[in-house]
């Protein structure tokens, strides 16, 4: 798959991306929303990865089809610190990356530390999985990819 990626020009979404990214002065290639890393991931134009802990997945839920590699673990949420190799091993540098995890806090994070690596198109998925928190101190009530009724599975 990621071999099919490298050889096509950068989707539209991904190019306005990029320069939004640029001109925000962002240390990664740029962010998309969830509806936009929906449709990358299903049309083949980006790799979809889950950043989020094993754990998280399991119970919370996740995107069919996508790749995982934790950018954190544990309940206290340890660094991965093998997190780039990982990244690398199943994308390769090169391939259009979007990274999704609960907020998008955690995949700018990923998506900084890939960019600093030398990955060249790794994107922020905003809003992340669960979406930002409300007055209640609750998520999915405002934004995110379960708020937006995007595709999900839960074991």
């Amino acid at each position: 798959m990621t071999a099919e990626l490298l050889d096509k020009p950068l989707h539209a979404d991904l190019e306005a991306a990029r320069r939004a990214g640029a001109a925000a002065g962002l240390p990664y290639a740029g962010s998309v929303t969830p509806q936009q890393a929906w449709a990358l991931h299903s049309a083949g134009e980006a790799v979809l990865v889950d950043v989020r802990s094993a754990e998280e997945r399991k119970f919370v839920g996740q995107v069919p089809g996508t790749l995982h590699v934790a950018w954190a673990s544990g309940t206290s949420l340890t660094r991965n610190p093998r997190f780039v190799r990982e990244l690398e091993a199943k994308t390769g540098k090169e391939a259009a990356i979007v990274l999704l995890c609960r907020s998008g806090k955690r995949s700018a994070l990923a998506a900084e530390a890939a960019a600093k690596a030398g990955f060249t198109q790794v994107f922020n998925v905003l809003e992340g999985f669960e979406g930002d928190l409300d007055e209640a101190g609750q998520r999915g009530t405002r934004n995110g990819w379960r708020f937006h009724r995007l595709p999900w599975l839960q074991d």
